[in-house]
């Protein structure tokens, strides 16, 4: 019993302490969170509200993403299918049925995983780019099915019933409420990779990814690690899919399964930087204001596509010239003396 309990309050103080990081990381961070737990009342139009919402998601997206991406180097191109999941679970059990939200988000996670464990052991035969492509070919497949069963809504989606808000039972808000409804979720996720990032798993995972050779020969399941992994992964794909649906009140497979929604997933983390915990977050922080206001910006001056060529070349250079990203970018002054060590 003594033993358990050291072992629970060791993973808590895992969880919750940043003491291993660099002050100035730190003291970044604690600014970052007071800025997003005051920004809705800092802000007073809709629009940079529902930027800020779109920019939490897909922080979270990346976490989750990085788990398999980054730290274990295996490039998954259907992550879009698991928030596929998550969604289709939680508003098809609250249409159908009138199911609660936190019920939903369970199965939801549940069904993600499943698919994900039947898929991941002769997907993980493959390595590099044929990985990816596999991937990348199971995604587009279940959004091919769904888009056809008639029980999934097919092409015409599935459009949940309003409630009166606010309404915590199927979480219905105000746009302010769905901030906190978010940000919520990202800490939650954000805490867990500050424990995953210490844990035996991670440093098993890295292991694997530098040589999976090498790692075998210290003891390490190869194939078991990057399953487990892949599993985290898919969960958490599924989280940020159950939120999408009751923020949107609709969903069809083309917004929540399609090639391009799994592509910004792993571009997210990839631009921020794969594999460190601020990867994604910078890499959301970057991208999804950049494509949200540079794409309207443009479009409502006729230059159609040119913010998609602008995008584009953003992630080329940065790939180009640090192929660790923003975070690459940032270790690199550090080293230099033009950032603050702490």
């Amino acid at each position: 019993m003594v033993g358990k309990m050291k072992a629970v309050v060791g993973v808590l103080k895992d969880t919750f302490s940043f003491n291993d990081l660099p002050l100035s990381e730190r003291i970044a961070f604690a600014a970052f969170l007071v800025f997003v737990f005051f920004f809705p009342w800092i802000v007073h139009t809709s629009y940079p509200r529902v930027v800020m919402i779109r920019f939490l998601l897909f922080a979270m997206y990346g976490l989750g993403w990085n788990l398999i991406g980054g730290y274990g180097g295996q490039v998954d191109l259907g992550q879009a299918k698991n928030v596929g999941f998550g969604a289709f679970a939680t508003a098809l059990m609250i249409t159908w049925w009138g199911v609660p939200f936190w019920i939903t988000v369970p199965v939801g996670i549940t069904v993600a995983v499943v698919e994900s464990f039947a898929v991941a052991y002769p997907m993980f035969r493959l390595r590099g780019h044929y990985f990816a492509i596999a991937t990348l070919c199971v995604a587009l497949v279940w959004q091919k099915l769904f888009l056809f069963w008639d029980w999934t809504g097919g092409a015409r989606g599935v459009e949940l019933p309003i409630k009166s808000a606010p309404n915590f039972t199927y979480m219905q808000f105000g746009t302010i409420g769905y901030h906190y409804f978010i940000f919520a979720l990202f800490m939650a996720e954000f805490l867990f990779m500050n424990w995953f990032r210490k844990s035996k798993m991670s440093y098993e995972l890295q292991a694997v990814r530098d040589n999976e050779d090498a790692a075998a020969s210290l003891g390490i399941n190869v194939t078991w690690t990057k399953v487990k992994t892949y599993l985290i992964t898919a969960a958490m794909g599924a989280v940020g899919g159950s939120f999408y649906a009751v923020y949107h009140l609709y969903i069809d497979p083309r917004c929540v399964m399609q090639l391009d929604l799994s592509i910004l997933i792993a571009m997210t983390a990839m631009v921020g930087g794969a594999g460190s915990i601020w990867g994604p977050i910078l890499g959301a922080a970057i991208l999804i204001p950049l494509d949200m206001y540079l794409g309207a910006l443009l479009g409502g001056m006729g230059f159609y596509g040119i913010d998609f060529i602008i995008y584009a070349l953003i992630i080329m250079v940065i790939a180009a010239r640090e192929p660790r990203g923003i975070w690459g970018i940032i270790e690199r002054a550090r080293r230099r003396g033009y950032v603050l060590r702490g």
